[in-house]
């Protein structure tokens, strides 16, 4: 019995196609499966190194020994917020006293305090890093895999699909030249002159 076709149905999608679709689909999953695995391990990876980082910094309170001054920073843009620094002391870890210049917020003076991440050796260092952070970097992370791993399987199925059809088209064409001549009554070319039905030439 023959399919029923059902009135206003959209007719159902060529099956080449059907397949084509639902490969992109496969590799876009693998693409986002491998973005999340690149983004877990980006972001296990950027913890621990945090953490041993986190561990050699202590956070002290520095006191400026003299008012800030502005240090224009090279190359910078308008709209760019200058750097400020004022000499100020503190006390390493140890409790060695230390002096230098540290980053300080605009305007601040003489005698202020500030609060002042040092490592072990007492040396100002920079912050540990917040969760956001590593959350962007994680999530950039994984994004950049995301795409490149989906263009690049992209790619690669395009091309082995370009050759494939290559090799159907020249098999399609070695068989067209079997089945035209007899299809249409053409002599072959590659037939020598027509013998006629008693094997004798013409």
């Amino acid at each position: 019995m023959s399919r029923l076709e059902v009135p206003g149905a959209e007719p159902a999608l060529p099956t080449e196609e059907t397949r084509g679709r639902a490969l992109r689909l496969r590799v876009l999953m693998i693409a986002l499966v491998c973005g999340v695995v690149a983004a877990v391990a980006l972001w296990r990876a950027d913890g621990q190194a945090q953490s041993q980082r986190a561990a050699h910094l202590h956070h002290v309170t520095a006191v400026t020994t003299a008012a800030a001054r502005t240090l224009p920073e090279p190359g910078s843009r308008y709209g760019v917020q200058p750097r400020s620094v004022a000499s100020a002391r503190w006390e390493q870890p140890a409790g060695v006293p230390r002096a230098g210049k540290i980053d300080v917020p605009l305007g601040t003076g003489k005698g202020a305090t500030v609060p002042l991440w040092v490592d072990d050796a007492g040396a100002p260092a920079q912050p540990p890093g917040t969760v956001a952070g590593r959350a962007l970097g994680a999530l950039s992370g994984g994004a950049l895999v995301t795409a490149t791993a989906g263009l690049t399987m992209l790619g690669c199925l395009r091309l082995a699909r370009r050759r494939t059809e290559r090799h159907l088209l020249a098999a399609w064409e070695r068989e067209w030249e079997e089945v035209e001549p007899v299809w249409s009554g053409r002599p072959r070319h590659d037939c020598g002159p027509d013998t006629g039905e008693d094997g004798r030439g013409t």
